[in-house]
């Protein structure tokens, strides 16, 4: 008994601490929005207003939120790069032994090993979760933009991810898991923010504190940073990637939290791999996780020019990519996936197995090479033998090994490694570089799409380095020297740094041509590579490469998120819109409202008619005008309609200041769910007695949303609407009257004030005479609503 009492005086105190202005603001919306799969993508609620008392406890726990972020991110990661590393591992050390004495009985091993793991992560997909396909980063790219897509956020999510990814990738299909990361991370921070999942009981009381949209993002958004910050070691460049690629909305207190988030992860992976490093997992040692040698070697004014071809060749394969994949996606999600489950699982199995047969049988196509002669002081080296860091080769000589073999026959880590590093001159040669890059290229442009958790960061470095490398050969002075084993060792040295800066500039510009990203992929580059010396090239590459790219088509998430019917708002407003107003987005729509006081059976009727979430909410004064009082959502209408206690038999309002009411609610019943659909009103079963009876809708209203006049540009409105974060703005006619002017000093309000007495000094428009205005209790005047604008009238 004292424990429901207790409860019941907490959330009783949650809500008269909500009630409290604060001084951040955000929205509240309307419309609901369809995406290609038929599932229907709501826009987000970010309006909240909350008290100083909550506001100071909810900062406390944001902070303990990003700790745990950060942790649960990084030992995610750690647990999928052990895990991919192992199974690699023992894949390709039962494969070699079986290879000594027969070939193709060690074809079959390898390509059922294969087989295997893809098929355990396509039926996770296909059979627990469906939203895990893919990178997942257009989705969380959504939600940050203000869309709430179904099922991207879910346990079953997370839990499909993370295995779905260890079985993808350790089944050697051309993709990566430091997408998937991403997707993960937000995934723990939406878990965290919401306290668990209550439909697995897995939930924590204690940490249900956060129910608006507007927190929920936040939290998504540093799982975001953290998941970069654990693929690549890169916690700055994780910070920047949610600031450059995904997030729309971003705030110096977010920041903050983004980059302590970051840093946790740092130190969560760099502790698990100095554990690791001791033989405590397996095969995984010091793999996994990319790191890079590149040397630290100055560049001469001579090397821009080929640099600026790499950046030119980048630009044109990433478009190509992105083309490439967009026409295959399309028909795939359009026509073979509409066939069910098991088509997935076939087409995924098929290119499991088209996979392991290019990786086992090209290798063989090429003859072994004799290592080059020891010598300490040149740094050449011989391939390593197999081991459990890589590098398994075909030939049965201790001191031979095959070139193709080291990069195709191999994990992408340990092959990537092999690409950069600056000891390998001799170990590929031009035409096992071709040879990779065509085929490799393709498999990665077809497995793109498949029905399993997939990313491109692995695969784009694995392309752009492979080109990058064929650019030295081919276009470098020292081509001839460079394949001369007896050249002298300070030009062995100075070509050795060559490869393995073009190698890097390679990788670079091939993702800034596919995903035409920049800032955050220099950074990330340089903190991989530990060379800031290259940082001006990198920069050079990248914004060659987005420039070429941005020529042909857009980037890659863009697209994807395009094709999967996300609709983005981008930075941008459509040029068109410059020439249109407010009022011509608006069309010829009838906005459907209600009155204060509304009859149930009225509501019913409404929402059963219409699918919009939110409507506005009228009045009639003492003259007859009738004026637009606020807002009311659809999500708070059906709890009014199951809960009943809000009904009554009067017409009239009988509660003017709407306190009373309110409270006959529990704080969490008008919280939006993020792991259900919540209700409906199919859900809803009332009597004809309750369908008679009315609700005064004017507790459960928002009184201030947005508004702007009809005549407004719609280029001016677009920058509002996302800048703001908004979902919804009201379009009225031009205002009768100006009630007063407020400037940039009247909002520069001190700390020590007390906010309920602050005065704001205004002008009057009414015999030019100053007047004090006092913040609290202005009376607006309320305009007439003229039209409605929602997100999907701002896509143009």
């Amino acid at each position: 008994m004292l424990s429901n009492q207790l409860h019941n005086g907490m959330e009783t105190a949650k809500l008269l601490w909500s009630r409290i202005p604060s001084s951040e603001d955000g929205v509240d919306g309307v419309s609901m929005l369809r995406t290609s799969n038929g599932n229907t993508a709501e826009s987000l609620d970010y309006e909240a207003q909350r008290g100083k008392l909550y506001v100071g406890y909810q900062v406390v726990v944001k902070w303990f939120l990003a700790l745990l972020i950060g942790i649960g991110t990084g030992l995610a990661a750690v647990f999928i790069n052990i895990s991919v590393e192992n199974f690699a591992g023992w894949k390709f050390s039962l494969t070699f032994s079986i290879i000594q004495r027969s070939y193709f009985a060690g074809f079959v091993i390898y390509v059922l090993i294969n087989l295997v793991l893809v098929f355990s992560s396509v039926y996770i997909v296909t059979h627990f979760a469906p939203a895990a396909a893919g990178s997942g980063i257009p989705e969380i790219k959504g939600y940050l933009n203000g869309l709430d897509i179904p099922g991207i956020l879910l346990f079953r999510t997370l839990i499909g991810k993370i295995f779905g990814s260890i079985g993808s990738v350790g089944g050697g299909l051309a993709l990566g898991k430091e997408g998937p990361l991403v997707h993960t991370g937000a995934c723990i921070a939406s878990l965290l923010g919401q306290g668990g999942s209550t439909k697995y009981h897995l939930s924590l009381r204690w940490l249900q504190v956060f129910k608006s949209d507007r927190d929920r993002r936040d939290l998504v958004t540093c799982g975001c940073a953290a998941g970069v910050a654990a693929a690549f070691r890169a916690p700055v460049g994780g910070v920047l990637f949610a600031l450059e690629e995904v997030t729309s909305w971003w705030r110096s207190q977010l920041m903050w939290r983004v980059f302590f988030t970051s840093a946790v992860v740092a130190v969560v992976v760099r502790t698990a791999m100095g554990w690791c490093k001791s033989g405590n997992c397996g095969h995984f040692g010091s793999g996994g996780f990319i790191i890079w040698d590149t040397g630290q070697e100055d560049y001469s004014f001579g090397e821009l020019l080929p640099m600026a071809v790499i950046g030119v060749i980048g630009g044109l394969l990433g478009a190509l990519f992105n083309q490439l994949t967009l026409h295959i996606t399309y028909w795939r999600r359009n026509y073979l996936h509409k066939n069910g489950n098991r088509v997935k699982i076939i087409e995924a199995c098929l290119i499991s197995v088209i996979t392991s047969a290019i990786s086992f049988g090209l290798p063989l196509l090429r003859k072994c090479n004799p290592c080059p002669e020891s010598d300490p002081d040149s740094g050449i080296e011989c391939p390593r033998p197999p081991g459990m860091y890589g590098n398994y080769f075909y030939c049965g000589k201790d001191k031979e090994y095959n070139d193709l073999a080291t990069i195709f026959f191999n994990t992408q880590d340990d092959a990537i490694r092999n690409l950069f590093s600056a000891k390998t001159i001799h170990e590929f040669s031009a035409q096992s570089l071709l040879t990779f890059l065509v085929m490799f290229y393709t498999l990665a442009v077809v497995t793109f799409g498949t029905a399993v958790p997939a990313g491109q960061f692995v695969p784009g470095i694995m392309i752009g380095s492979t080109y990058g490398r064929l650019n030295v050969l081919c276009l470098h002075p020292y081509n001839a020297n460079l394949l001369d084993s007896s050249f002298v060792s300070e030009v062995f040295l100075y070509a050795s740094w060559w490869i393995s800066r073009y190698a890097l500039l390679g990788a670079a510009s091939f993702l800034g041509g596919s995903m035409r990203m920049t800032v955050s992929l220099c950074v990330i580059m340089v903190e991989i590579t530990n060379n800031l010396k290259l940082l001006p090239l990198i920069m050079l590459v990248l914004l060659i490469s987005k420039a070429v790219g941005d020529a042909f088509n857009e980037g890659l998430y863009e697209q994807q998120a395009r094709l999967r019917g996300i609709p983005l708002l981008e930075s941008r407003p459509k040029y068109q819109m410059r020439n249109m107003k407010a009022k011509e987005a608006c069309g010829n729509q009838k906005v459907v409202s209600f009155p204060r006081i509304v009859k149930v059976a009225d509501v019913v009727s409404i929402l059963q008619s219409n699918i919009h979430n939110g409507f506005p909410v009228i009045d009639h004064t003492r003259n007859g005008e009738t004026l637009v009082i606020g807002l009311v959502l659809r999500s708070h209408l059906l709890v009014l309609l199951q809960s009943k206690v809000d009904f009554q038999h009067s017409p009239l309002p009988c509660d003017p200041a709407g306190v009373s009411k309110s409270i006959r609610h529990n704080f969490s019943e008008f919280v939006k769910p993020v792991s259900s659909k919540g209700i409906s009103i199919e859900d809803i079963h009332l009597s004809s007695d309750d369908l008679e009876m009315y609700i005064d809708l004017a507790p459960f209203l928002n009184p201030s949303p947005y508004v702007v006049p009809e005549d407004m540009s719609l280029t001016k409105v677009y920058n509002l609407f996302r800048q703001l974060g908004l979902r919804h703005i009201f379009v009225v006619p031009r205002a009768s009257r100006v009630v007063g002017l407020i400037t940039r000093k009247d909002l520069l309000i001190e700390d020590s004030e007390d906010s309920a007495n602050v005065e704001l000094q205004s002008t009057s428009v009414r015999g030019h005479r100053q007047y004090r205005m006092i913040s609290r209790n202005v009376d607006v005047e309320r305009p007439l609503l003229n039209g409605l604008l929602v997100q999907d009238h701002m896509l143009g």
